[in-house]
């Protein structure tokens, strides 16, 4: 499922993360604001391209964008509370797809799979994204950038052909090492606990985690071939087991 619109309500930090998300990667973006395109930090920059409510009203201008959209994306630390905490029930009053991603209990990476997996699952083309202004979370805006970001990516990847057959190891074993050996545990388990699907599903996440720290120019076959074997090792040697 590829998304073709994000929208939100031009609020400082969750709100405009996301669409500043969409402007780097040309995703069309809009949304409703209250009249006089008013947030917490002034007026919103023409850059963005939202239209104002007949009203000043926070809540009406919520209650819009859930109602424009094909389903509503909430990213925050910990419990809802205030606006977003009323974002979500307007979702469920207008029987809306909403998903709560609450950080403070999965990672980064956990946050942008489940994210995907719920845009595909119910078909969302127009998400709107909503989160905590930054002045009640200054860590929220690059948070919810860096999960959104790479949930877009994931939205569009093609998934590795099912008649795959795993490679000789050779040159490619040197990269895997290098990659397992800088990667955090934290990321470790979560994606050694994957299935063949949710790896599908991650395999442009993994190619941009690995050209990052790697540098390399390899072409997709070969990272086709790196990031199988990287969830293999890691099968093997960081799943978690149930001890009875």
């Amino acid at each position: 499922m590829i998304i073709n619109k994000i929208i939100s309500g031009g609020q400082t930090g969750a709100d405009q993360a996301a669409l500043d998300v969409a402007i780097k990667l040309n995703v069309r973006h809009g949304g409703w604001i209250p009249k006089g395109r008013i947030t917490e930090a002034g007026f919103l920059p023409k850059k963005y391209n939202l239209q104002e409510m007949p009203t000043a009203s926070y809540p009406l201008r919520t209650e819009k964008n859930i109602i424009d959209s094909d389903g509503t994306l909430i990213i925050s630390h910990g419990m809802l509370t205030g606006g977003s905490a009323l974002t979500e029930r307007y979702a469920m009053k207008h029987e809306r797809p909403c998903l709560h991603i609450d950080l403070n209990e999965m990672t980064d990476l956990e946050a942008a799979l489940k994210t995907a997996t719920w845009i595909s699952k119910n078909s969302i083309a127009v998400l709107n994204v909503a989160g905590p202004r930054a002045s009640k979370d200054p860590e929220i805006y690059q948070a919810v950038f860096n999960i959104l970001e790479s949930t877009v990516h994931l939205c569009s990847v093609k998934t590795i052909p099912p008649n795959y057959i795993k490679p000789d190891t050779g040159k490619d074993s040197d990269v895997i090492n290098a990659i397992l050996g800088e990667m955090p545990l934290r990321e470790k388990s979560p994606i050694s606990n994957m299935d063949r699907e949710q790896v599908n599903i991650l395999q442009q996440a993994f190619e941009m985690y690995i050209r990052s720290r790697m540098g390399s120019d390899a072409n997709d076959d070969d990272f086709n071939d790196i990031i199988i074997q990287l969830w293999q090792s890691l099968k093997e040697t960081h799943k978690i087991r149930v001890v009875e």
